[in-house]
Formats: C-alpha cells, structure tokens, sequence
C-alpha cells in the first residue's frame, strides 16, 4: 500500500522548480534541506532558487541548487522607472526557466503573485489561515503550520504535502563555504597562533538587540573560560550595534581574546565556526552557521522559541532561564522595550554547565 495524499505529484515529472524564501539569513539556511530532499527525488531537475541579494551565501555552492535569482531590498528606494525595469527583468528570467513547480516558504505576497504568473503547473504553499482569497487561490496545494515543529520540519512539509517525504539523513543543513573563506579562515587563524579545534568561538551579537546576553555576563563567561585554559575568539557582524557591544565586553572581561568582530563574511565565519571546538551564542544566524557546520553549540534562548529554531543536527544544548514561565512569548523584549528580562536574568552558571556537557570527553 502506498501512502501519502491523494493529489501527489510525480517527481519524475518536473523539469525545473522554483523554491522561494525571501526571509533573513537564518531562514534562508533553515531552507537547504528543501533543496537536498527535492534533488534525490528528482534528480534530472534543475532547482533555483529566489531570496534576497544579502542572504545569498547562505544558499551559494548549494550542490542542489542549479540558478540563484535575487532581489536587492534597495529596489523599493529606488526611482520607479528603475525599480520596475528591475522588476521585469527578473520576472522576465523566471519566466524564461518554465518552473514545473513552485514552493513558497513564507507569507510574502510575491510568492503568490508568482505562482499565479509563471504558469507553473503546481504551486506549494503554507497555510496561514488569514490570507485573501486571491492569496489561497494562487496555489494548488497547502501545508498546515500547526505546532511548535522546528523551521527546517515545516519548511520540508511542503515535499511531505506533495508526495515527497524526506529521508532522516536527508534533511541536514547545507552550507559550503567554498575554498576561498577556508583559506581566509585558516589565515586568521595562523596569524593569531590558533589551530584548528583549539579555541572557543563566541559570537555575542544579533541584528535584533532582545535576543542577547548582557555584555557584563559575557564578560563573566569569558573570565571563567579564559581561567580554565580556553583560547577565545570572538565575531561580530560589522554593524555599529554589534561592534558597540564587542567593545563594551572588551572592556568588562579581563580575558584575552583573538577579535575577528566585522572582519569576517558570513562564508569566512562558517569556516571559521567549522575549525571551534565549541560555538556559544544567541538565536541567531551565525547560531544557524555554526549547526551546519556541525560544531558543538551552547544557545542562549530568550523570548524566541527553542522547538522551532534550536541548533538542528548538532550536539548542542539550549540554555534558557527557568524563572521566566512567560517565554517564549516571540516579543521583541518585554513589553516591547527591546529588553528581555528573561535573557538580562539568565544566570551564568546553567551557561557554563552546558559548555561542560558538551565540552565533557
């Protein structure tokens, strides 16, 4: 007897599909299994990809994935004659593949707008519950978003809705860094006397300030750890919050540190996080990069929810405060305020006694 729905779709059928995810960086990594599972399943397909231009590393050297097309978000700024002219000529590449097959991950309006224009014989999308009609009518098939399941689940229920059920070692993330930000990696490495598998990488920051420890608790954190041995290195994305807070720990922490904050791409840090013996930091998309690297992670958690973005198919241990029943309440601190007590009372000791878990022989 076969299972599955009754509306499936033959794989050996599709010659080209489109899979769309304009989200941040970590969305976009939780999507690469989608890739994975759907060549195996169809492996005379060719696969491309839509997301926007910053989050391209994420997918690039994705050995499922045949095209990235991309949207640059400093479009909608722009002059409307340049903007649409823009405009059409990625619509016009797109309709140029023929896409047998479209798979939107995410409530972005251009999903269903897309699936609607390209002619693509089915069009796969979540259900939300809330959206228009023309929205639901844009697509032949749903996936419910029901339960706290792990992103990288829900986004490969839109194989499952269709007949494509993917493989337990099939839904690991994908991220290459390519040959170029390995040889970075090691550079910084040797110039600062660190081999591979010697130190601790730590990765404080978050484009969203609520999801963070306080500076002074990372600085406690790295006292301890520098007492005990450990080399340190520290990233940061170069951004002015992020390269404040590197300073602000800079000056709290007694420990020596090797500081790579604003030095390193994406591609460069997830070589880099791949040579650590352990990664700690915040939900985050380095979190994210440091998991497909397969690296041991300590996450703090805050108000965001560790059933849905935990480390994914890594050793790794969650640390969240057990004072706080209200989270994960998904605010963006408490009351609104940017502040999440939950994460400022989170306590060093629980901290240190996940990086000994992991850490342990």
């Amino acid at each position: 007897m076969a299972y599955g729905p009754s509306d499936a779709i033959d794989p050996r059928e599709v010659r080209r599909a489109l899979v769309v995810k304009l989200r941040h960086h970590g969305d976009v990594l939780l999507a690469s299994p989608v890739f994975s599972v759907l060549k195996r399943a169809a492996p005379q397909a060719e696969i491309d990809a839509l997301i926007y231009g910053e989050t391209r590393d994420m997918l690039a050297l994705h050995p499922a994935i045949s095209r990235l097309f991309e949207i640059d978000r400093a479009w909608k700024s722009q002059p409307f004659a340049r903007r649409a002219v823009a405009e059409w000529r990625l619509f016009r590449a797109l309709r140029e593949r023929r896409y047998d097959l479209i798979i939107h991950l995410s409530d972005h309006s251009r999903g269903a707008w897309l699936a609607r224009s390209l002619g693509a014989r089915c069009a796969v999308a979540p259900d939300y519950g809330n959206k228009p009609r023309w929205w639901r009518r844009s697509f032949t098939h749903w996936f419910p978003q029901a339960g706290r399941r792990h992103t990288v689940e829900l986004n490969l229920d839109a194989l499952r809705r269709i007949g494509i059920q993917p493989g337990a070692d099939e839904r690991a993330l994908v991220l290459v860094p390519g040959e170029e930000a390995r040889s970075r990696a090691e550079a910084l490495l040797a110039e600062n006397g660190l081999a591979e598998k010697s130190f601790i990488h730590l990765h404080p920051g978050s484009r969203w300030q609520f999801k963070c420890w306080p500076p002074e608790r990372i600085a406690a954190l790295m006292d301890e750890l520098d007492r005990r041995g450990e080399r340190l290195v520290l990233t940061g994305a170069p951004d002015k919050r992020e390269l404040e807070l590197i300073a602000e720990i800079r000056r709290r922490t007694r420990a020596p540190f090797v500081d790579l904050a604003g030095q390193t791409t994406l591609k460069t840090l997830a070589a880099l996080a791949a040579r650590a013996r352990l990664f700690i930091g915040v939900d985050s998309a380095p979190m994210h990069i440091a998991a497909a690297m397969r690296t041991p992670v300590v996450a703090l958690f805050g108000p965001s929810g560790e059933a849905e973005w935990r480390p994914w198919m890594t050793r790794h241990r969650v640390v969240v405060s057990a004072e706080h029943p209200c989270r994960p309440c998904g605010n963006d601190g408490c009351g609104g305020g940017k502040v999440s007590e939950c994460l400022t009372n989170l306590a060093l000791e629980p901290v240190l006694a996940a990086i000994d878990a992991l850490l342990a022989p």
